[in-house]
């Protein structure tokens, strides 16, 4: 027994009229709709859920769509591996500081010397 991945066919382009290949297109470009702010599967979606009924623009269409859900996924992916990333360099950083913080305002205390700490917001006065 042999089993093989399943493949993923296209109806023939060279069988599609000049209007389906053109949304076709249409569908993998709409993606640029993110530079608008927008994110980018609303293109593809939307030349989809309105061309439905053509099997060459259907197929384009789903497939940009699962294209640029799946890169929307892997920036998030990214994104939140790059805020963890500096949260685990920013954290150590901000303990070791205020450690060091600490000590300076207790040894400056004990010497009866004015001592004001760096970086703090005043919410008491």
């Amino acid at each position: 027994m042999t089993t093989e991945t399943p493949t993923k066919t296209f109806p023939a382009p060279n069988e599609a009229s000049s209007n389906s290949r053109n949304l076709a297109m249409l569908s993998h470009l709409s993606a640029f709709v993110a530079f608008l702010g927008v994110p980018s599967l609303f293109g593809p979606l939307v030349v989809w859920l309105l061309n439905r009924d053509d099997p060459y623009v259907e197929a384009q269409a789903k497939d940009a769509l699962n294209f640029n859900i799946s890169f929307l996924l892997y920036g998030l992916v990214a994104a939140i591996s790059i805020i963890l990333l500096i949260g685990i360099i920013a954290l150590p950083a901000v303990v070791v500081t205020w450690f060091v913080l600490v000590i300076v305002a207790s040894v400056k205390a004990a010497n009866s010397e004015d001592y004001r700490y760096p970086f703090t917001i005043q919410f008491v006065s």
